[in-house]
């Protein structure tokens, strides 16, 4: 399993041991990739996914209902994803961090101008070359309007920037008392993606590694440089995000339930992309739902989960259908008894915006669920 390791100690044990998990024989030139197949449309109903309630359309799950449900095709916009008149607004922060301040994650790059090559003694890993390269990442916090100094406040984690569409919905959700009075805290990743990069590196590595780089490197600053106090209680602090930023969402959970008890992911990569190659979760997060969660006592997570009909889908292996992978968590979850909702979005992309903006309103009340709201009427 990945821990604190130096960048040098990290490649110099992947080399070591299988040489598809370090860096490869120097590059050919760059060749041109070939061109993506846009994926297949997937029917809701297809033999083997969940039975899921089908709504009509311009509707999305009541906030207090567990289970599946199938939305769209049209998504409009709920309209707290908008400014509203009257509704008090927040206050958003911004500041960088350096990989030169990180002791976790003193960064990676793949290599320009090359890609992930199946190693061809196991086709299931892939050959990468990456080299330490230094990055900046941005992160914003959202701290609203009603938030009293000093007090120790719930607050949500989110992945790939700055979300301003999460601060406007909260502004409202808070105003309207459908969700608590939070602190919101968007961290950009360290640049790059998939295999050999430093996003990939964090988000899709299954270990505690990143939850504990928010918990040691992001929040002691958030509370330092902008008076907050972040609650200590895991059932007060959540995750969000998309793609592979929404399986990392799951795996800060899923490792360290001590300080995360609530999960929302759109399109979640719960795929193999996992590099460098890790033989106790050998097909990466797709291993949520083909051992972990079903052979695991459940986790005191609660779970929020959208699919679009035409997510991502790549044939090179058996391990990266992510509309399968999303039919076969929320299999997994009803199986273990977790309180999870599970959306699958009709007419709609990977990690859709208009999805997102149709649904996050009531996605973040599903996720509230159970937490006490001040002044809320019962």
């Amino acid at each position: 399993m990945l821990r604190l390791l130096s960048l040098a100690a990290l490649i110099g044990l992947t080399i070591g041991l299988d040489p598809a998990m370090g860096q490869a024989p120097p590059a050919a030139p760059p060749v041109n990739r070939p061109k993506r197949q846009p994926p297949p449309t997937r029917d809701p109903h297809t033999p083997g996914y969940v039975q899921a309630k089908e709504l009509p359309d311009g509707e999305v799950p009541p906030p207090t209902a567990d289970g599946n449900f199938i939305i769209g095709p049209t998504h409009n916009p709920a309209p707290e994803m908008t400014v509203q008149e009257g509704v008090p607004q927040g206050t958003v922060y911004e500041f960088k961090m350096e990989s030169t301040d990180s002791k976790i994650y003193p960064g990676i790059a793949r290599e320009p101008g090359t890609f992930g090559r199946p190693d061809p003694a196991d086709p299931t890993k892939l050959i990468v070359s990456s080299h330490p390269a230094p990055y900046t990442r941005r992160v914003g916090v959202y701290v609203p309007k009603q938030y009293v100094p000093g007090t120790a406040a719930p607050f949500i984690v989110g992945a790939d920037g700055i979300d301003k569409s999460l601060f406007t919905a909260l502004d409202n959700l808070i105003h309207q008392k459908r969700v608590p009075v939070m602190i919101a805290i968007s961290i950009g990743n360290g640049s790059g993606d998939a295999q050999g990069s430093q996003r990939g590196l964090e988000y899709d590595t299954m270990s505690g590694l990143y939850a504990e780089f928010v918990e040691k490197e992001v929040l002691p600053l958030v509370e330092k440089q902008y008076n907050v106090k972040l609650t200590k209680d895991p059932d007060g602090r959540a995750t969000m995000g998309g793609s592979s930023g929404g399986s990392a969402a799951l795996i800060m959970a899923w490792y360290h339930p001590e300080w995360y008890r609530r999960v929302l992911t759109y399109s979640g990569t719960y795929v193999y992309q996992q590099w460098p190659y890790n033989p106790e979760t050998p097909h990466g997060a797709w291993e949520f739902h083909e051992n972990l969660i079903p052979k695991s006592p459940r986790k005191p997570i609660r779970l929020w989960l959208e699919i679009s009909d035409r997510d991502n889908l790549s044939t090179r292996d058996d391990y990266h259908d992510w509309v399968l992978a999303n039919e076969r968590m929320a299999k997994v979850l009803a199986e273990k008894g977790y309180h999870y909702q599970f959306v699958f979005a009709r007419n709609a992309g990977h990690t859709d915006r208009a999805v997102k903006q149709q649904t996050l309103p009531a996605a973040l009340e599903y996720l509230w669920q159970g937490y006490p709201i001040a002044g809320k009427k019962r």
